[in-house]
């Protein structure tokens, strides 16, 4: 597979020549230097040729989003070169796939895996197969409906939204003039409310619920888990796949944890992209944890290892560990971050509340204000988490 660096490196020379990719797709580079991205592929048994876009205008990303379009319209049974703007006949199934692989980079891979498996199970074997333009409302609500007499009805919710979606992406395209599925809500069930992750509210909760778990005859490891988790207030897989390489400064007076983007809850174009690793500072009890826990370790792999060499503690380790010290339905992991939010938001004031949001990492409301303000507030940041370490273990 071709990287990032190695197209932009890519120079030209006295005879064209391709890069490939993988899947039939390759970057071709003309002897002008031009570079453009080309799709082999095989149609009715004749190998057939596309070009995608040139670069950098269409960067790497991009063009393996069209190849997989591409892909699943071949699956679908459609040319991908088919080009017509009214063709009316074309399946569901192939424009919810373009639509589907139109999404991908704005996704986490495993939400855009749900998106998939739910049109595959609920929406394909019935519909899949008819042109677009002659599905009807009727025919839309019989889905949806189905989905709740399973007892599903946030599902039933989300594949709304969803056939929605994918008829907006036909409109834009010229393919159909109206979405069926807009008016469906009317006729639906409704979801239940949601229900939020049980935590404690109280400070005295949270160092009482401490205090318990070191109570009990659990491993280290597990312990500095969560006891980590819960200065931190980060998600439970940042902690889980903690690795000494991303601690700096632990000796000294300003210890930072960087926890790459590829374990935050982004999408996954944003994965990809150093810029959105996030920044904890590390308070004093932070940092004393973490000294204890190198010298366990060593200084080297995982800071929390689990009970098989090389692999993080289970995902259901410290839930299980809540249970045995007596708070099973009272808090769960994913709770310290109603903790954190509520317990200092209560203690420091509306003022802080940007700085609470940035250490959870939660994204600006304002997209404007996301794009264009990316300080990052370290010291302000840093004086919270010492405040929050006091609270908690003060």
């Amino acid at each position: 597979m071709l990287t990032i660096g190695a197209v932009k490196a890519a120079a030209p020379q006295a005879r064209a020549y391709k890069l490939f990719d993988g899947g039939g797709l390759y970057l071709f580079v003309a002897p002008t230097g031009h570079k453009s991205w080309r799709l082999k592929y095989r149609w009715a048994g004749r190998e057939k040729l596309i070009v995608l876009g040139s670069f950098p205008g269409m960067p790497l990303p991009a063009a393996r989003a069209l190849r997989e379009e591409a892909r699943a319209r071949i699956a679908a049974g459609v040319d991908p070169a088919r080009s017509g703007v009214d063709d009316q006949g074309e399946t569901f199934e192939a424009i919810a796939r373009s639509w589907h692989c139109h999404q991908q980079l704005r996704w986490s891979t495993g939400h855009a895996a749900d998106v998939l498996a739910s049109f595959e199970r609920d929406v394909f074997p019935a519909l899949g197969r008819r042109p677009i333009g002659a599905i009807g409302a009727p025919e839309l609500l019989a889905l949806v409906r189905a989905v709740e007499n399973r007892g599903c009805l946030e599902s039933a919710g989300r594949l709304r939204q969803r056939l929605s979606a994918v008829f907006g992406f036909a409109i834009a395209q010229g393919k159909v003039s109206a979405d069926p599925a807009a008016q469906l809500g009317r006729a639906m069930a409704g979801g239940k409310l949601a229900t939020p992750h049980p935590a404690l509210l109280t400070i005295a909760g949270c160092r009482q619920l401490l205090a318990a778990c070191d109570q009990l005859d659990v491993d280290a490891a597990v312990l500095g888990a969560s006891r980590l988790l819960a200065l931190t207030a980060v998600r439970l897989d940042a902690v889980r796949g903690m690795d000494w390489t991303e601690v700096t400064d632990l000796d000294r007076n300003a210890p930072l944890w960087r926890v790459p983007q590829a374990r935050m809850k982004l999408s996954r174009a944003k994965k990809a992209e150093d810029r959105f690793a996030h920044l904890v500072p590390l308070s004093p009890p932070a940092a004393e944890l973490l000294r204890a826990a190198r010298q366990r370790s060593r200084g080297t792999g995982l800071v929390f290892p689990g009970r098989v060499p090389g692999q993080p503690i289970g995902a259901g380790t410290l839930r299980a560990l809540y249970v045995r010290a007596g708070y099973a339905g009272q808090h769960v992991p994913h709770g310290w971050r109603a903790s954190f939010s509520t317990i200092l938001n209560e203690d420091l004031g509306e003022g802080w509340s940007a700085a609470i949001d940035a250490a959870l990492a939660h994204s600006a409301k304002d997209k404007v204000e996301a794009a264009y303000n990316r300080a990052e507030r370290l010291d302000r940041r840093r004086s919270l988490m010492e405040r929050w370490g006091d609270l908690l273990c003060g």
